[in-house]
C-alpha cells in the first residue's frame, strides 16, 4: 500500500524538503518556523504542478511576470495568497490588481511612480489594501532595479503616508547577478530596515525582509529574512522556450 508521501509529486515533496531545511534554519536564528513565509515561485511552470503543490496544502505562490500571472490565477483556487516579486512597469499596475482579486502582496515597489499607480487601481476597485514591499537594490548592480539604499526611506515614507491604499510591510531584494546574495547584501538590507522603522516609527515584526531564494535562503533566514523566495529547487530548472 503506498504511503501518502509516496503518492505525492517531486515538487510537494521538495516542498516539504524545504521547508524542513527553513525550520532548521529558523532554529539557528533563535526563531521559530512560523516566522518565516516560503512564497513557492512557480515561474515559467504549468497551471498543474502549482495545483500539486496547492493540493498538499501548500497557499503562498510567487510570479515573476504580470501576463503568467494573469493567466494563471484565474484557473487556480482564490485561497491562494498570490506575492507578485518580479519588476512592475507601472503601466501594468492596473492588470494585475484588476486581474488577480487574491493578490495578497507586490514585492518589487522600486519608485513612487509604481507605488502610486498601485494605490490608484486598488482603489479604483476598491479591494482592501495592498500589502506592499519597498525593493531595495543592495549589491550595486546597474542591471538590478530596486530604490538605493539611501533612498528606502523616502520610498518606504511616500508608501505609508501618501499611498493610503497600499500597506508598507517592508523591504525586499534580489542580491546579485546571478540571483546568489552575499552576506553584505542581507546586512545592507537589515541595516536599511533599522532607518526605516525608526522613521516610521514601528517595530521590526512590522517590517518584513524579503531576502533569500534557492541557492542562499538558508543564511538568508539565519541573518533575518522573514519571506524567501523559492522557485527551482520546488518546481525544478526554468523551462523557458527554445528562441527561435
Amino acid at each position: 500500500m503506498e504511503t501518502a508521501t509516496s503518492m505525492e509529486g517531486a515538487a510537494a515533496v521538495a516542498l516539504r524538503t524545504v521547508l524542513r531545511r527553513v525550520q532548521q534554519a529558523a532554529e539557528r536564528s533563535g526563531r521559530q518556523a512560523s516566522q518565516v513565509r516560503v512564497v513557492a515561485v512557480s515561474k515559467t511552470k504549468p497551471v498543474s504542478l502549482i495545483r500539486e503543490v496547492y493540493d498538499a496544502g501548500y497557499r503562498y505562490f510567487g510570479e515573476n511576470y504580470v501576463q503568467e500571472l494573469l493567466d494563471k490565477a484565474p484557473e487556480l483556487p482564490t485561497d491562494i495568497q498570490w506575492h507578485f516579486v518580479g519588476h512592475l512597469q507601472s503601466n501594468k499596475a492596473k492588470a494585475v490588481i484588476a486581474g488577480v482579486p487574491n493578490l495578497y502582496m507586490v514585492e518589487s515597489v522600486d519608485s513612487s511612480k509604481v507605488a502610486n499607480y498601485l494605490d490608484r487601481a486598488v482603489s479604483s476597485i476598491g479591494r482592501k489594501p495592498l500589502k506592499v514591499l519597498v525593493q531595495v537594490n543592495t549589491s550595486g548592480e546597474e542591471s538590478k532595479y530596486g530604490a538605493e539604499p539611501s533612498e528606502c526611506v523616502e520610498l518606504a515614507k511616500h508608501v505609508k503616508f501618501q499611498c493610503p491604499n497600499l500597506e508598507f510591510s517592508g523591504l525586499m531584494t534580489i542580491g546579485m547577478l546571478d540571483y546568489s546574495s552575499k552576506p553584505e547584501n542581507f546586512e545592507v538590507l537589515s541595516g536599511c530596515r533599522i532607518e526605516v522603522c525608526k522613521a516610521l516609527g514601528i517595530s521590526d515584526d512590522q517590517c518584513e525582509l524579503s531576502m533569500g531564494m534557492s541557492g542562499d535562503f538558508e543564511q538568508a533566514i539565519e541573518m533575518g529574512s522573514t519571506n524567501v523566495r523559492i522557485g527551482s529547487t520546488i518546481f525544478g530548472a526554468r523551462e523557458y522556450p527554445a528562441k527561435k
